[in-house]
């Protein structure tokens, strides 16, 4: 996937949003594995935060940061999977805006050639709401893995060509 190295990158204000009725700062491990990728890359930790998987508190904290100007994307780890306590694909769709089909589908391909068919459980998806990028990941390291270094960091990077998400984002609020 080619990065064209004669433009300059832009980094993204990222905030990363953990969903777990069991973690804490003190093991949130997906969470690490998604902070130290994303400013690896050299974009900015916007916001962190750990919430357990309550649709209510979900929807108005992804509110707050979507409205927040300092924060240009987020991403969620957890909650996407089948089980009656995993709400963040609801929480995303609660919010209205648009869907970007492709991430959840491009996700399950790649994350089909680490754990197979067992991919099918995940619901990871993406929205745009108001003018920010929300893509939901599932709550593993191996899945943070996969969304981030699959997907996510060709998508973020300026430079991705042919295109990338970062280029539209200047449009995302267009009437």
């Amino acid at each position: 996937m080619p990065i064209d190295e004669s433009l300059a990158f832009k980094p993204v204000r990222i905030a990363v949003l953990t969903v777990s009725d069991t973690r804490s700062a003190a093991d949130d491990r997906s969470g690490d594995t998604l902070v130290e990728r994303l400013t690896r890359a050299g974009h900015v930790l916007a916001a962190r935060a750990i919430l357990r998987d309550d649709l209510d508190d979900l929807v108005e904290h992804l509110a707050g940061w979507v409205d927040d100007p300092q924060i240009d994307c987020i991403v969620t780890t957890g909650g996407t999977g089948v089980t009656g306590r995993d709400v963040t694909p609801e929480a995303l769709q609660a919010l209205g805006g648009k869907d970007i089909p492709g991430f959840g589908e491009l996700f399950r391909w790649l994350s089909f050639q680490t754990v197979g068919t067992s991919t099918i459980q995940s619901r990871a998806c993406a929205v745009v709401v108001r003018g920010t990028y929300i893509f939901a990941l599932p709550g593993s390291t191996g899945a943070v893995k996969d969304g981030w270094d699959g997907i996510l960091v060709f998508q973020l990077d300026s430079r991705h060509r042919p295109c990338n998400f970062v280029e539209l984002m200047p449009r995302l609020k267009e009437e």
